[in-house]
């Protein structure tokens, strides 16, 4: 492959955006993430969400022994007609989402569920989030 062409198809590949912009899932309008989400929550996403006025009843259901936001008709409680209602707020997992932890090998790797996953760049700090948001999980509560 020429030089010329290498230029071409650089070109025609997406650049990579940060995850905690969320911008692939605004250009593509896409919410598949927030559709019967699992989305676990550690005590400060709780917190933090709580003091935006929602009361835990209403976004947290309880699984096992782990918290997750609630669905409400197979949809994120939180999901609304223009994206996420919280999104500044939104939990950690969300904020990293679709970066997630692969239980087989003990690394974070891009979830295969997202349709624009390979439009995310991930740093060494998300990878660092993400292992320190799998340890406040495994905490006993």
């Amino acid at each position: 492959m020429g030089k010329e062409e290498s230029d071409s198809n650089k070109r025609n590949e997406p650049m990579k955006q940060f995850l905690s912009k969320g911008i692939p899932c605004k250009i593509h309008n896409c919410v598949q993430c927030c559709i019967e989400t699992r989305m676990p929550l550690t005590s400060f996403d709780i917190e933090r969400i709580s003091k935006q006025g929602y009361d835990i009843k209403d976004f947290v259901v309880k699984r096992k022994r782990e918290r997750q936001l609630k669905n409400r008709n197979g949809r994120c409680v939180f999901l609304g007609d223009d994206g996420c209602k919280i999104y500044f707020f939104r939990p950690i997992g969300c904020w990293l989402y679709p970066l997630v932890y692969n239980e087989n090998n003990g690394k974070g790797i891009i979830h295969d569920f997202c349709p624009y996953g390979h439009e995310f760049k991930v740093t060494r700090d998300d990878i660092e989030k993400l292992y320190a948001l799998i340890k406040e999980l495994d905490k006993k509560e």
